[in-house]
């Protein structure tokens, strides 16, 4: 067996990105890999088969990896967190008075 070298980092103060996944994608595929395992640990106790078991965590790990190469590919390293930051600002400001505008001091 050969041994494998990955880059991780190509450069200072650029992003960490692993196998095409960049910056806190890679933090959601271990939390994903984690929430699985778990997963396949209830179905295990609760006593369904050993290979359902694994067939239903195979497929979602598949759905889950694909999903998270396409937000990765989409989004990149902070557009998913602009997207969500977008919608908390509002269309529009309706004031009925200036006297908010008008203040000296600001609280």
């Amino acid at each position: 067996m050969g041994n494998s070298v990955y880059q991780i980092n190509k450069g200072i103060n650029k992003s960490i990105e692993f196998k095409g996944l960049k910056a806190q994608y890679i933090w959601y595929f271990g939390g994903g890999v984690i929430a699985l395992l778990i997963i396949f640990a209830i179905l295990y106790i609760i006593g369904i088969n050993a290979f359902v078991c694994i067939g239903i965590i195979l497929i979602a790990g598949t759905v889950l990896v694909v999903k998270l190469y396409a937000m990765s590919n989409t989004y990149g390293e902070y557009g998913m967190m602009k997207k969500l930051a977008r919608h908390s600002v509002p269309n529009t400001i309706k004031s009925k008075s200036r006297a908010v505008f008008l203040q000296k001091e600001i609280q």
